[in-house]
């Protein structure tokens, strides 16, 4: 098998170590999803799939596929599990953004709509970043770390190297990973709700 093949189906698959710790954790009511991110995150990275196949992208934009149904599953479930901490800001980029992608829609250059794309994915990360950094441990930080490592492979597996294929999976990984120590740190100096865990917990 061609290695770049290899290496977007192993970035797909890694959706599954991503996904079922996540949704175990927000049945378990330990991680609490921001509705607004999981919202346009899931819908984002539909969009950049689509213009990265149109790129040539190819394999490398498997991953993006699998994470947008895996968000949009988080944003289903975050109806009834996600946090109560939603404030005006977060309200504020949640507008913003759904602005943003109708901005979006209007444009038809693919190096345009990718880096639309990843201004607004940055803008729907504040609230989750937010709240994590507040409240670090109602997320599961294992998610964005084997999200990051998706990264890289997808970045890997592309068959076309443009800025168009790969900055938004570029900053997909400086996000999830960024975001992934934020929280270690984080907990380090923070008391869980439910007893006392140790940095590593996930």
């Amino acid at each position: 098998m061609e290695v770049k093949l290899i290496l977007g189906i192993v970035s797909s698959l890694l959706i599954i170590p991503q996904a079922v710790p996540y949704i175990r954790d927000i049945l378990r009511r330990k991680t609490e999803p921001h509705i607004y991110s999981w919202f346009i995150w899931g819908t984002l990275q539909m969009i950049a799939a689509l213009s990265q196949l149109k790129g040539g992208a190819g394999y490398g934009s498997w991953a993006l596929i699998a994470g947008g149904i895996f968000c949009y599953t988080v944003c289903i479930l975050s109806f009834r599990f996600g946090t109560k901490n939603i404030t005006l800001f977060d309200r504020f980029c949640f507008v913003a953004s759904l602005l943003s992608i109708g901005v979006y829609l209007f444009l038809e250059n693919p190096l345009w709509a990718i880096l639309f794309v990843t201004c607004i994915d940055l803008l729907a990360f504040l609230p989750t970043f937010r709240k994590g950094y507040q409240e670090p441990h109602t997320e599961t930080a294992s998610t964005f770390a084997i999200s990051a490592l998706a990264n890289v492979l997808s970045i890997l597996a592309l068959q076309v190297y443009s800025t168009t294929t790969v900055l938004y999976m570029a900053v997909l990984f400086a996000t999830n990973t960024i975001f992934t120590v934020m929280l270690l740190v984080r907990r380090k100096y923070m008391v869980p709700r439910s007893g006392i865990e140790t940095l590593l917990t996930a």
